[in-house]
């Protein structure tokens, strides 16, 4: 145990919140142990959770929050340990219906079908019927508006789903859950599309449907909400259980010492900087806004590395993918090493000078059944030929260069990428970005899902990158990814609240993007 761990964990076993256990825990999972492969997704991780109380679980990414979620929801079986649910064990995975009556999961992605009414996404597949086994449209919208007020959930059962806002959704999300008999109701990131006022109302159902013997298990990034809503939290870290204890005893510091795992003494050791104050920045953007951020205005400089941090639904991402012209902002400026490309055009932002790591690179950073020597080339036309004509020649000349430059680990240059390992397809995708000796790097999230030393090795070439003069933004919630930066913005809400310096410790930088106030 860590320093960190020994530091915020007040007993061996989960603490409970001070309230009189009302019979057995509404779920209780011990010694859950998962894996995908050679991965740990949980080790021996634990949670209880009693009746009539919201326990918050929190964690990093690559914590274990989503694989327990699945495990308590009975999406996938535990390879060691024991669900069980008032006392009772978990159901066979095959009997969707009984796990239905026991725990219902309203995901940030809404499971509401928008071209069916709201009556119909309530009652699907199991609407009442009249005479000749007909669908009973009546009775279905009737048990529909008797559910909705049972639940003062204030929706018209008529209503097409597609016209509902996000708050009405997740609360036909909730109704439809209780009407399975389940009261133990599993929110993951209900605010994170929510304004503060819709945030104030999900609240106050949360509230009352505690005080009529609802359950709730709360996950959330923003741990300023756990100490608003919640009575207990959990803190996972690195698939493992580190610390159950009452919310009001658990100060702000140890609850983002037990999620980071360093101490608040620690320190970290930064590169020296390479910022070249005389040349003209990287990049200057100014005023952008748009739907999810907005008057947004920083600069990166030549050499220099600057980090846009944030939880999910900070803005960080929706920022970069409108510097490199995925996105255009409804207002503002970018400016890619003293020229304006056209707003919401790659073309112009790759032409102004700008190389790009997108955030998926399955989806969007390369094209899995062309060869090596193509996907790294794809951004560099003028490079292999002219008047539309491409050299074979000159394409593979340059990929060997960048399979040699990224060590990129293939036989040759008309290999698939789908062939590649995680590590090496996302070589091929930052090759790309340095093929044409940007002016700006812009990397989203550029380690997910690789292997440690493909992780090293990449964010080795992006030092040395920016050693040479190429600015660099880094887009990513991973500490890892942000070490290296001269300075961090941080990213709260859609807006830019926090810069911080180098030399930052861990578990400052996670409280500012979590909109913690260590202070409080």
């Amino acid at each position: 145990m860590d320093d960190a761990e020994r530091a915020v964990s007040p007993a061996p076993g989960p603490v409970d919140s001070g309230r009189a256990p009302a019979g057995p825990p509404v779920v209780e999972a011990m010694g859950i142990v998962k894996r995908f492969g050679p991965t740990v997704a949980l080790n021996g991780a634990r949670i209880i959770i009693r009746p009539g109380e919201t326990h918050a679980l929190v964690g990093r990414n690559g914590a274990g929050k989503s694989t327990l979620v699945s495990v308590l929801t009975g999406l996938q079986a535990p390879d060691e340990g024991t669900v069980t649910f008032g006392g009772e064990p978990a159901p066979r995975l095959s009997d969707r219906d009984a796990w239905r009556r026991r725990v219902a999961c309203v995901y940030q992605k809404s499971t509401i079908i928008p071209t069916l009414t709201v009556a119909e996404n309530l009652f699907l597949n199991r609407h009442d019927h009249g005479r000749n086994r007909l669908i009973s449209w009546q009775g279905v919208r009737r048990r529909a508006q008797e559910l909705l007020t049972t639940w003062s959930v204030d929706v018209d059962p008529q209503t097409p789903a597609s016209d509902l806002s996000v708050e009405q959704r997740q609360f036909v999300e909730i109704a439809r859950a209780l009407s399975f008999g389940a009261r133990f109701i599993i929110l993951d990131e209900p605010t994170a599309q929510l304004d503060g006022a819709a945030i104030q109302r999900l609240f106050d159902r949360i509230r009352d449907l505690q005080r009529q013997g609802v359950t709730f298990l709360f996950i959330s990034h923003h741990l300023q909400e756990i100490y608003e809503i919640c009575d207990m939290v959990t803190v996972f870290r690195d698939a493992r259980h580190i610390v159950t204890a009452p919310v009001a005893e658990l100060p702000r510091t140890e609850l983002v010492a037990a999620m980071t795992g360093e101490a608040a003494a620690a320190g970290r050791e930064n590169r020296a900087s390479t910022l070249d104050p005389g040349a003209t920045a990287a990049l200057s953007v100014r005023g952008l806004s748009a739907g999810t951020y907005g008057d947004v205005t920083f600069q990166v400089g030549a050499g220099e590395i600057v980090g846009l941090a944030g939880a999910a639904g900070s803005g960080r991402t929706e920022v970069a993918e409108t510097v490199v012209g995925l996105r255009a902002g409804a207002t503002g400026e970018v400016e890619i090493a003293g020229n304006r490309p056209r707003p919401g055009s790659v073309p112009a932002a790759l032409a102004a000078g700008a190389g790009f790591v997108p955030q998926d690179r399955h989806h969007q950073g390369f094209v899995p059944d062309m060869s090596i020597a193509d996907n790294s080339t794809l951004s560099v036309p003028k490079r292999l030929g002219s008047n539309g004509f491409l050299s074979r020649g000159r394409r593979d000349g340059l990929a060997r260069e960048m399979i040699e430059r990224l060590a990129i680990k293939t036989p040759g240059p008309e290999l698939p990428v789908s062939a590649l390992s995680g590590g090496n397809q996302q070589k091929v995708v930052m090759a790309r970005a340095l093929a044409d000796d940007p002016k700006l790097l812009v990397l989203i999230n550029p380690t997910a899902g690789v292997d440690v030393r493909s992780k090293e090795f990449l964010l080795g070439k992006v030092e040395e990158t920016a050693d040479a003069g190429t600015g660099v933004l880094i887009a990513s919630d991973e500490l890892d990814d942000l070490r290296m930066c001269d300075r961090v913005l941080v990213m709260f809400q859609g807006r830019v609240t926090n810069e911080i310096a180098r030399g930052w410790h861990d578990h400052d930088l996670v409280a500012a993007m979590e909109g913690v106030d260590l202070d409080a």
